[in-house]
């Protein structure tokens, strides 16, 4: 599943974020969504996460 549905993403899901300074490479960061940062119910590129670690991106993948 890609990331772009905010009712597909849960707090406590396992996804991959691409992170604003890896958009370019599209290098990929797991973790675990502690809060969804995109209020509106879709976005094209992604919605947007904080993970546990504190890492923000766009959620590209989400962890079956």
């Amino acid at each position: 599943m890609d990331g772009t549905k905010r009712a597909d993403i849960k707090v406590g899901s396992t996804v991959k974020v691409v992170q604003k300074h890896h958009q370019r490479s599209g290098e990929l960061t797991e973790g675990v969504v502690a809060r969804i940062l995109t209020n509106s119910a879709n976005h094209h590129h992604g919605i947007k996460v904080k993970l546990e670690d504190g890492i923000v991106g766009r959620v590209k993948e989400i962890a079956e």
